[in-house]
């Protein structure tokens, strides 16, 4: 590794998770709208202060049993793809070739976050001759991942990604339309009161990435009743359907989702649930309709696309200190395990909604 480059790592060190929140919404006005909310559920996906703590921990493994984490959480495994469901993923190859560039290029002058995302999105969108606020979202999330995975993993990723297929391969602008759409109710379908059905969609690639909803239930239940495909066998998350669910009652984090289409067609979050994403750690926005939920508590009124994560944890107090310590016993991740020993900080709330 060059010094150059080593440098531009450390700089980016000094900026906590909470200074790469602050500068994603401050560009948020710069970002089309396909990639908007997609960028800040992507940052949710991998938090810098999670890799941090488990970074600095003396037994990795052990940490990692403490928090029941489940799943694929390591970017330097998924450089090339964890950024799928991002319009801007296309220009990823570019975005890691401008990545690179800075870090040789960079001279440690004071720079804002900001300026350092923008310089890479300029360098993409040029060599692209595609307009910036489609190469923003991508070029922050390349950065991070640079923080994450390290130059030299960055490098030795070879850049590839699938051809964008499906609803990703229109335009910006129709997706975000087929986002804002419901499905058809029928020509009487405005005389009914209940029992409308819906879809929410989880791959946009994909014509059949979807599954039905009716009015009023929840993400997760509905999920549950797709046996279109051996989910267990892509997830071992999946016990049924394919969103991840172990307890279905707010207790145990596996169903979290990030939603980048329809999140005003979803109920508002319980006091229950707000308490729980905490626990979990999961940075729900304040939001009263925000676009990270957990799937079983989560009703939808409409079409809505989500966005699934590869792994679930429960790090809330150790990371954030942001609420009551739960102790999980090590090597245990069952649900039955999970809803006993985070009970006090979910379960005990739910009589207060």
């Amino acid at each position: 590794m060059s010094s150059n480059s080593s440098t531009l790592e450390t700089y980016l060190d000094k900026f906590t998770e909470a200074d790469w929140l602050s500068t994603i919404e401050s560009l948020l006005p710069s970002i089309h709208e396909v990639d908007r909310t997609a960028v800040q559920v992507w940052f949710r996906f991998y938090p810098l202060e999670l890799f941090r703590y488990l970074e600095a921990a003396e037994d990795r493994e052990k940490a990692q049993s403490k928090m029941a984490m489940l799943g694929r959480y390591e970017l330097k495994e998924q450089i090339d793809s964890s950024h799928h469901f991002l319009y801007g993923h296309r220009f990823w190859k570019e975005t890691k070739e401008a990545v690179e560039k800075e870090a040789e290029s960079f001279t440690g002058n004071d720079l804002s976050l900001g300026e350092i995302i923008k310089s890479v999105a300029i360098t993409v969108a040029e060599r692209k001759q595609v307009d910036r606020n489609l190469t923003t979202a991508i070029g922050a999330a390349g950065l991070m991942t640079l923080v994450q995975s390290g130059l030299d993993n960055l490098k030795a990723a070879p850049g590839t990604i699938e051809k964008p297929s499906g609803l990703l391969a229109k335009s910006p602008d129709k997706i975000v339309a087929a986002r804002a759409e419901d499905d058809s109710q029928g020509i009487f379908g405005f005389l009914k009161t209940i029992n409308k059905k819906y879809s929410i969609v989880y791959d946009e690639t994909r014509s059949d990435g979807r599954f039905p909803i009716i009015s009023d239930e929840e993400i997760a239940s509905a999920s549950a009743k797709d046996q279109s495909r051996n989910w267990k066998e892509m997830d071992e998350r999946c016990w049924e359907g394919v969103v991840p669910v172990e307890c279905t009652s707010a207790s145990c984090g596996t169903c979290w989702v990030g939603v980048i289409g329809g999140q005003e067609k979803l109920s508002a979050v319980s006091r229950r649930e707000r308490r729980a994403m905490k626990t979990f750690g999961y940075n729900q926005p304040e939001d009263e309709r925000p676009f990270m939920r957990l799937a079983c508590q989560a009703e939808a009124d409409g079409n809505a696309t989500i966005v699934i994560p590869p792994w679930n944890a429960v790090f809330g107090k150790k990371v954030y200190n942001n609420v009551e310590e739960v102790i999980l016993e090590p090597n245990t991740t069952s649900a039955k395990v999970l809803r006993e020993t985070i009970a006090s900080a979910t379960v005990a709330g739910s009589k207060e909604d």
